[in-house]
């Protein structure tokens, strides 16, 4: 079933830039088909890639989103963003030609990771992206299309290239030193890939997205939802939430998107500083920090607040998920009547696509939560 979702069509922008995650469209699709009779307007203080924002744009209801990751926002957007794949193809011309002789990174990890052509037109597009004074729906799809054709596996079952780079996984980035000795080991070198003809390939199956045009990318905004500053007036009419947020013991998002990072202009190497929005210094700091976001929610202008809560741990964290969720609400000093908690079905569609280059990760155990405020 997951699966099925995942491929139709009419789905095809919520998969432009896969990466890591344990939150499946069917969630929030059969979440709000259950408000959607009230029409409300849907907020997503982890909004991560947008699938929440994504489910709300097929269901014709009205969303907004926040999340403290850049690349997050930057697919988030798209999916909130009016699709023309003939201007967006314009504008990646347009850059390649105009910021053609970009700088390109030297060290030896772009070197091996990408041919020569195929780094320059990436490098030429990055250097436009990032000298536009103002965004437009081309301009965020393009972002996100190029995300999501950055990294990702070679095909070896015929000749066609849906990826820039040498054989990486496509949800997230190896480290340099692993993916060089992988690259060294199996004799591999990156293909020419032609940036146009990808992203029309790319771009082509997103012409099959029969998705209402009423919607600003703008939306979906950067920001860290602990804090009031995150949610200006004109985004507390929400009355529906529904999020996920990190999960207890996952401490390598922002490491895990870090080529991705750099093309939004972001640093050659990996940052490895852990600023995470959650603190992971134990479960009642995790929680507290938690409770901050869900009293941020608690402001809605809204008469009623309903928040739906797909949680979950690593295994190796002994640590009750249900528990840290609970405690984060009785931190969060807003009053919530808790309506339902049950175990969530295992995502396997939403996990490291690793296989194509390292170990898959654990599964985790998640619950949902359905609470209400009071």
């Amino acid at each position: 079933m997951a699966r099925s979702l995942a491929y139709q069509p009419s789905n095809a922008l919520n998969a432009i830039c896969p990466y890591f995650t344990m939150f499946p469209l069917e969630y929030p699709l059969r979440v709000l088909r259950g408000h959607k009779a009230a029409a409300p307007v849907v907020m997503d203080p982890f909004c991560g890639r947008g699938t929440t924002l994504f489910a709300a744009r097929k269901l014709g209801l009205a969303s907004r989103g926040i999340d403290a990751s850049p690349v997050a926002v930057a697919v988030a957007q798209a999916k909130l963003a009016k699709i023309d794949t003939a201007a967006v193809l314009a504008l990646a011309s347009t850059l390649m030609k105009t910021h053609a002789g970009a700088k390109a990174p030297k060290s030896e990890f772009f070197k091996h990771a990408f041919a020569p052509g195929t780094l320059a037109a990436i490098s030429a597009i990055r250097s436009g992206l990032l000298g536009l004074t103002r965004q437009s729906d081309a301009s965020v799809v393009l972002r996100a299309t190029m995300l999501g054709c950055l990294h990702g596996p070679t095909n070896s079952l015929n000749q066609s290239v849906s990826y820039f780079s040498n054989q990486m996984p496509r949800t997230f980035a190896p480290k340099p030193d692993y993916a060089l000795r992988f690259w060294a080991q199996r004799k591999l070198v990156p293909s020419e890939a032609q940036v146009m003809q990808v992203l029309a390939r790319k771009l082509s199956r997103l012409e099959h997205s029969d998705l209402p045009s009423d919607v600003r990318f703008a939306n979906a905004r950067f920001g860290d939802s602990r804090f009031a500053s995150a949610l200006p007036e004109r985004m507390r009419d929400f009355s529906v939430v529904v999020t996920s947020p990190p999960y207890y013991g996952m401490k390598t998002y922002v490491q895990d998107q870090w080529l991705r990072n750099w093309f939004l202009g972001g640093p050659e190497v990996i940052d490895y500083v852990n600023d995470l929005q959650l603190s992971h210094t134990g479960v009642d700091a995790f929680a507290a920090s938690l409770g901050k976001v869900w009293r941020n929610m608690a402001r809605t202008k809204a008469d009623e607040l309903d928040m739906h809560i797909r949680f979950g741990i690593i295994p190796s964290c002994k640590v009750s998920a249900k528990e840290i969720v609970l405690s984060s609400l009785e931190d969060s000093g807003a009053q919530w009547k808790v309506l339902k908690v049950r175990a969530a079905k295992t995502a396997s569609s939403g996990k490291r696509q690793a296989d194509q280059m390292a170990a898959g990760s654990a599964a985790s155990v998640e619950y949902d939560f359905h609470v209400k405020r009071i």
